[in-house]
């Protein structure tokens, strides 16, 4: 870390290194923090275990999207705090302690990237790399009230990257305004191949809300509106939630438990129960299992992509409510999960783009909008975020 402090507990304590970057460049004079599944070179990489910092050599080469930023002038600042093996939705971590939401003090920061999200929120850095694979970006985002960027999967490379689940997995990054998220997105995000302008609004997930978080986010959804076109109502989902919430949950077990749990079984690693018993379920999936998630993405994604198509722009919800509190019962986050999946996986099955702006309280607590599109149309949500923002 090379930051004096961090009061928030978002960075982990590594020796410093600096960083050498370029001294000029679109990014200059902008600071930045890194997901510790990331490699930067000068540091080892935790990926939230403490077997796994064991094991981690120096790196000696960064991740390309670091590598890009560092060239575009911006300054590293440190390697950020991540739930262990990036593998659950609160930021809780039961080895190297959970960093603060800013933005709800009693309430969790959101996760994987919850050093990300934490570090930004505090204003210890301009923006910050995560990762998001079932809403490791979108969730802290709404948590701690920042814009936040689940890229099309595939837009941004994740070498030099601790896998979870590949066919989920993106690098997504957060910023505390519009222009930054749009200055880092000219960065890293390929060219645009899809310009989104027919605009859509979930009224499914709507309807699904609290009255309390709907009335929240409603003004910011005519906000929208406003600055983007009247949203023709359409409804996300063609069938049972319950179809593609299961294909999301068993393709991301299948796929975490054949990279990690070989590593788990020899090294028996102490993991936090939550994640353990993820292991556990993941062995008891089948290939039988498989075939009908695989099954139903694709059948998902068809729907998806017809009802996108080449131009479309969809305002939906990120989540049901803000962060749960840091005291709550294993069955009330349990609880909390299994709402939240039915808003956040459509992206994630179908590989889509997801830009998460702040909306409004509940509680006093955070909770944000999001903007959604086509594959491949990124750089249009990104101005569409920067339109509604001014």
């Amino acid at each position: 870390m090379l930051l004096a402090n961090d009061p928030p507990h978002a960075f982990m304590p590594y020796p410093a290194v600096a960083v050498p970057g370029a001294a000029h460049g679109p990014l200059q004079s902008l600071t930045f923090g890194v997901k510790d599944i990331f490699d930067v070179a000068g540091y080892r990489t935790a990926c939230g275990n403490p077997v796994k910092l064991a094991e981690s050599p120096v790196a000696v080469e960064h991740t390309p999207a670091a590598a890009a930023l560092l060239a575009a002038g911006a300054q590293f600042v440190g390697k950020t705090h991540t739930e262990e093996l990036a593998w659950s939705l609160y930021g809780t971590n039961a080895h190297f302690g959970t960093p603060l939401n800013p933005a709800a003090p009693d309430r969790v920061p959101g996760g994987s990237s919850s050093g990300s999200a934490s570090a930004v929120a505090a204003r210890l850095c301009d923006f910050a790399l995560g990762s998001d694979t079932g809403g490791s970006v979108r969730a802290p985002a709404s948590f701690c009230g920042l814009y936040g960027l689940r890229p099309t999967h595939g837009a941004i490379s994740l070498a030099r990257c601790m896998p979870l689940a590949p066919s989920f997995d993106t690098c997504g990054f957060f910023a505390r305004d519009a222009a930054t998220l749009n200055a880092v997105g000219d960065v890293l995000l390929p060219p645009a191949r899809t310009t989104a302008r027919r605009v859509m609004i979930a009224q499914d997930l709507f309807a699904r809300l609290p009255a309390a978080a709907r009335d929240a986010i409603m003004p910011a959804a005519e906000k929208l509106q406003t600055s983007l076109g009247k949203a023709t109502p359409v409804d996300v989902y063609d069938r049972p939630t319950a179809e593609p919430y299961d294909a999301f949950r068993i393709l991301q077990l299948h796929e975490a438990g054949t990279l990690h749990a070989p590593w788990v079984e020899s090294r028996k690693p102490i993991l936090h129960p939550s994640i353990a018993q993820r292991f556990v379920a993941a062995k008891k999936v089948t290939d039988a299992d498989v075939a009908r998630a695989r099954a139903a993405r694709a059948r998902f994604t068809e729907h998806l992509t017809k009802l996108y198509g080449d131009d479309g722009l969809m305002i939906a919800p990120v989540l049901h409510g803000p962060a749960p509190r840091l005291d709550s019962s294993a069955d009330e986050f349990e609880a909390y999960r299994d709402a939240a999946m039915a808003f956040l996986c459509p992206a994630g099955l179908a590989g889509l783009p997801q830009l998460v702006l702040p909306a409004g309280l509940v509680d006093g607590a955070p909770l944000g909008i999001s903007i959604l599109g086509p594959r491949g149309s990124d750089r249009s949500l990104l101005e569409a975020a920067l339109r509604a923002s001014a």
